[in-house]
């Protein structure tokens, strides 16, 4: 399947990011369920770029095309202040992490759209308790084929990519021990996670057959790996990452994923092989990303060694140091990681104000304070 000639220039030059929120009331930092809200957004009257999401305390957003970290950053400033906006006419807030850290899903309601409701009944209390919000970048490539390479080869990147992002360490009032819970109750449904190496775009279909045949899912649009081809774009879609308080983190996790595209598109043009790596370490890589984060060490799963977490960073920024550079993007990168190795993921901060006030409701607090501020 590997390609031949030039490298397709369409190949990571556009990405756009979905990002989804929990709707809080401002006072008592509640999950705050806005049927009349999601209403609106499910007739499309909140504009191109809010959306409704499977539950009335949730809101999703979609910034539309990019192509440079420019822009990037302006359209998430957009489309969280958009949020923010309609929030704020239901009486609502933005709370921007993965988990909320006291709530339950006992709280929600199935937003009334015939999409969701056929998901409850496909999969039934797993997405009635679907109570996690996740952060999605889609990033440009010219076809399946390519889609295809790049899921392939971009296994082994993902842990360190997720424990970037961590945001979700509380979940229905407790300390869950891990800085990205969510991973972990998002491996509960049948087609998540990290998938096999597909080898070609044709395997790749009739994987996606044989789950619609097994009535695991109704089509593409369903599958909910933490990396896919878009079913309806011309873009990979990377889905692994919780939702990043600091918009600083969610611009930088934007940019190592399409600098990924670029470099492993160009290593399957050359015809360089695939790395083997078993699917049973990729799931132990990714386990160990959702607990440690930044603050432990990862799981090599090609190595098959643990390495200090920031070295795993280091080391990942060194392969893309080349690609970043010449799109003028590597001091920025660099910048950026250093400011959230210095600060910590927002699971993390999480934990601090936590152990700190012994509050959950001063964690959310603030995390809706600093979601709500531009970076």
């Amino acid at each position: 399947m590997e390609s031949t000639g030039r490298l397709s220039a369409a190949v990571g030059t556009t990405v756009g990011v979905e990002e989804e929120f929990h709707l809080v009331d401002p006072e008592t930092l509640a999950l705050a369920p806005s049927p009349e809200l999601v209403a609106a957004a499910v007739r499309h009257e909140l504009g191109e770029r809010v959306h409704p999401e499977i539950t009335t305390t949730q809101l999703e957003t979609a910034t539309g095309v990019c192509r440079t970290l420019g822009e990037v950053r302006a359209a998430l400033r957009g489309t969280r202040a958009e949020a923010r906006a309609a929030a704020a006419g239901a009486g609502a807030v933005l709370l921007a992490a993965s988990t909320h850290p006291f709530a339950s899903w006992r709280e929600q309601v199935v937003t009334p759209d015939p999409r969701y409701e056929a998901m409850v009944r496909r999969w039934a209390g797993l997405a009635v308790r679907q109570d996690i919000c996740g952060c999605h970048v889609h990033v440009g490539v010219p076809d399946l084929e390519t889609a295809v390479a790049v899921l392939d080869r971009v296994r082994p990147y993902l842990p360190v990519l997720l424990a970037m992002t961590g945001s979700s360490p509380l979940h229905d009032g407790a300390d869950t021990g891990y800085e990205s819970y969510r991973t972990l109750l998002w491996g509960r449904w049948p087609h998540t996670g990290i998938p096999e190496a597909q080898g070609s775009a044709e395997r790749f279909q009739e994987v996606v057959t044989g789950l619609v045949d097994a009535g695991v899912i109704g089509d593409a649009s369903h599958l909910y790996w933490d990396v896919r081809p878009s079913s309806h774009l011309p873009t990979v879609e990377f889905r692994l990452a919780d939702v990043c308080t600091d918009l600083d983190d969610a611009v930088l996790h934007a940019a190592l994923v399409a600098s990924l595209v670029r470099v492993l598109a160009g290593r399957a043009q050359r015809g360089e092989p695939v790395p083997p790596v078993r699917t049973e370490l990729l799931r132990a890589a990714r386990w160990r990303a959702a607990r440690d984060g930044l603050d432990g060490q990862l799981f090599d799963p090609v190595a098959g060694t643990l390495v200090p977490a920031r070295d795993a960073v280091d080391g990942l920024l060194a392969e893309l140091a080349d690609d970043l550079a010449d799109r003028g993007e590597e001091d920025e990168v660099r910048d950026l990681v250093h400011r959230l190795v210095a600060r910590g993921t927002s699971a993390t901060r999480q934990r601090t104000t936590w152990r700190r006030t012994g509050d959950l409701r001063e964690v959310a607090a603030a995390v809706v304070r600093e979601g709500s501020t531009d970076g």
